[in-house]
């Protein structure tokens, strides 16, 4: 008999007929996004688990369900499993990294651009019919030709959107957990490594692409916001809980910066309604890996490391936790 799998959300059908050549699969093509306990029902008896950073991988799932052999998450991020529990009960994790550094640094670049520029805010006048005739200065907003970007979190991403920013003449200042090699500041348009306040002071754009972590949670509260420019804007791409919501709300309400584009709220989908009555920030719903080719390769990444993780002699190509192999 195959292994069983569970493929937690609605996926790509071509990558449901790849998995059913080598597993005995229950997928949810009706996208229904269990609780904790319906997961932990659904698991039982089952060897492997894809999951979206929707679903939590916790200790209780992880003592429920013995035969839980591999978690591989449809994701970049994490932080919705127990790692740590999971390598103590010889589960093995992986995730889906690389594939969409470049489309996530467009969809940077996207949302940094309308967010400087008042795109939605002005489109939402137009719609409205407000728009009866031309004026001097109507819907100023930043350049972003010319001006100082700030990325918090140089990974991979972070270094595209950094190699983005050279045709629009930037400065690129960056803080991150440890320093680049010359050779990758040279080729992230020659960017500084500098202190994070140093950053929030300099900056005419901040852009944060670091990974959620204990030690990340609230990277930007009111005391961060105190130190940007009046005339700033802030960009999330990372995680809800990078940035304090209730914070940046008072921010935005009082202009102590000019405006945020945010892809991602703490305790998403649910977000602070207070976002809602703002017209200086761009709200959208955590799409920024959202083509079509992106989505599909993270799908066949996450099949490929389940496929690897429940054959015999095989090891996952993104195992995040390798110590897991000495159990």
């Amino acid at each position: 008999m195959p292994p069983k799998i569970l493929v937690a959300r609605a996926t790509f059908p071509e990558v449901l007929a790849r998995l059913s050549q080598h597993f005995d699969v229950e997928s949810n093509q009706d996208d229904h996004v269990f609780s904790e306990a319906q997961l932990i029902e659904k698991m039982r008896g089952k060897s492997g688990l894809m999951p979206t950073s929707s679903e939590p991988v916790r200790a209780a799932l992880l003592a429920a369900c013995p035969e839980l052999k591999a978690v591989c998450n449809m994701a970049v991020g994490y932080n919705n499993i127990d790692v740590a529990a999971a390598t103590a009960a010889g589960v093995m994790v992986t995730n889906t990294p690389d594939v969409l550094n470049q489309t996530t640094a467009d969809f940077g670049w996207a949302l940094l651009m309308a967010t400087a520029r008042r795109v939605t805010e002005s489109e939402h006048f137009l719609r409205a019919g407000h728009w009866k005739k031309w004026r001097y200065d109507a819907f100023l907003g930043s350049d972003v030709h010319g001006a100082t970007l700030g990325i918090i979190g140089m990974g991979r991403i972070g270094q595209a959107i950094a190699r983005r920013s050279t045709g629009f003449d930037m400065q690129v200042l960056y803080h991150n957990r440890s320093r680049l090699s010359p050779e990758q500041e040279a080729y992230a348009n020659n960017a500084r490594y500098v202190g994070k306040e140093e950053l929030l002071r300099q900056a005419d754009h901040v852009v944060l692409v670091l990974p959620y972590s204990a030690q990340s949670h609230h990277t930007i509260g009111a005391a961060e916001l105190a130190l940007m420019k009046p005339g700033a804007t802030l960009v999330n791409l990372a995680r809800g809980g990078i940035v304090d919501d209730a914070a940046l709300i008072a921010a935005l309400k009082q202009h102590k910066i000019a405006a945020a584009g945010l892809d991602v709220f703490e305790n998403e989908p649910a977000f602070h309604p207070d976002f809602l009555s703002l017209s200086n920030v761009v709200l959208t719903p955590h799409i920024a890996s959202a083509s079509r080719p992106t989505r599909l390769a993270m799908a066949n990444c996450a099949a490929d490391n389940l496929i690897a993780a429940l054959t015999p002699g095989k090891t996952p190509p993104n195992l995040l936790n390798p110590d897991v192999l000495k159990r």
